[in-house]
C-alpha cells in the first residue's frame, strides 16, 4: 500500500486536486494518497520547498512525494524521479528538488514525455503515477526511467548575514497571520553569540527577546519566537501581525503588459548591538 503525499498548487476549488487522487487510485492497487497543501502560491517554490522540507521527515520511509508545482518551468519533455535518504520525489525538472533537499540527490531518472499526446497536467500525472505503480511493484528506478547525471539547480533564499546585523525575507503569511521569516534559530544564535539584539519589522516597531511559546506574553501582545520547523516569527498572541504592522510575503507585481513579473520579499532586519 504505498503511501503518496500531494503538494501542488492548483487549489481547492479546481477539480485538478481531486482528479489527481482519482488517477493514483486507478494507477496503483491499495494507494493512500495524502494531501499536504493545495494551496501553495504558484511561482513561489521557496514557500514550497519550505513547507515541502519541512513535512517530508515525518512521513515513513520510502513515502513517494508528488511536487505538483510550477510543472511548466519550461516547455516539459520529461519528468524526475528522484531517491534522496529513503525518501521518494516525483516532480518537474523545475529546481525544486535541489531547494527542498538543499544538497544534491541520492539517485534520479527522468521519465520521458509521449511526445505525440498533449502535455496537460493530466497527462503529466499519469505519468508519474504508471511511475509509482511499477517501482511499487517492485522495479528498479533505472528501469522506469533513464539515469540522469544533473538536474536544474536553484538556492532557497538566505539571509544576508554581517557581525552586525541579519537581514532575512518574509518567507510567507501563515493562516494567523504569523509572518515566518527565512533566518533559522542556527544562524540567529551564530551571528548574534550572546549580544543584545532588535528585531526589526517595520519603520517604528521592533522586538528585542525571544520567546518560547506564544502563551509566553499576554493576549493582543506581539512577540518573536522560534516556530517548530526552527524559524523565526513574528506574531501576536491571538491577533494577526501581518495585518497589524502592514508585512507581506512573497508577492509579484507585473512591469508592464509583456515585461516579465518581478519577484519581490519583504524584508526583516535583526541588529545586534555591541
Amino acid at each position: 500500500m504505498p503511501l503518496i503525499t500531494l503538494t501542488s498548487d492548483f487549489g481547492e476549488e479546481d477539480y485538478l486536486a481531486g482528479a489527481v487522487k482519482g488517477i493514483l487510485l486507478n494507477h496503483i492497487q491499495q494507494a493512500q494518497p495524502v494531501d499536504i497543501s493545495h494551496q501553495l502560491l504558484p511561482f513561489n517554490d521557496h514557500k514550497t520547498a519550505y513547507v515541502v522540507s519541512n513535512t517530508v521527515k515525518y512521513y515513513p520511509d520510502h513515502t513517494y512525494h508528488l511536487i505538483l508545482c510550477n510543472l511548466y518551468y519550461h516547455l516539459p519533455d520529461y519528468l524526475l524521479f528522484v531517491r534522496h535518504q529513503k525518501q521518494y520525489y516525483l516532480m518537474a525538472d523545475n529546481g525544486l528538488i535541489t531547494m527542498i533537499l538543499n544538497e544534491p540527490p541520492e539517485e534520479v531518472v527522468s521519465l520521458p514525455l509521449d511526445q505525440s499526446r498533449q502535455k496537460n497536467i493530466i497527462c503529466l500525472i499519469e505519468v508519474l503515477a504508471h511511475a509509482i505503480q511499477r517501482h511499487a511493484s517492485g522495479e528498479m528506478m533505472t528501469a522506469i526511467g533513464n539515469p540522469v547525471s544533473s538536474v536544474k539547480t536553484r538556492k532557497v533564499l538566505q539571509p544576508i548575514i554581517t557581525d552586525q546585523y541579519i537581514d532575512g525575507q518574509i518567507l510567507y503569511i501563515d493562516p494567523y497571520e504569523n509572518v515566518i521569516i527565512n533566518i533559522t534559530r542556527a544562524q540567529f544564535e551564530m551571528a548574534c553569540n550572546g549580544r543584545r539584539f532588535k528585531i526589526r519589522y517595520s519603520r517604528n516597531d521592533s522586538l528585542n527577546r525571544i520567546s518560547e511559546t506564544y502563551a509566553d506574553v499576554t493576549p493582543g501582545d506581539r512577540l518573536a519566537l522560534f516556530n517548530a520547523a526552527g524559524y523565526l516569527e513574528i506574531a501576536i498572541n491571538r491577533g494577526n501581525a501581518a495585518g497589524l504592522f502592514g508585512l507581506s510575503g512573497y508577492s509579484e507585481q507585473n512591469q508592464g503588459k509583456y515585461s516579465q513579473a518581478r519577484l519581490s520579499y519583504q524584508s526583516v532586519r535583526v541588529v545586534f548591538e555591541d
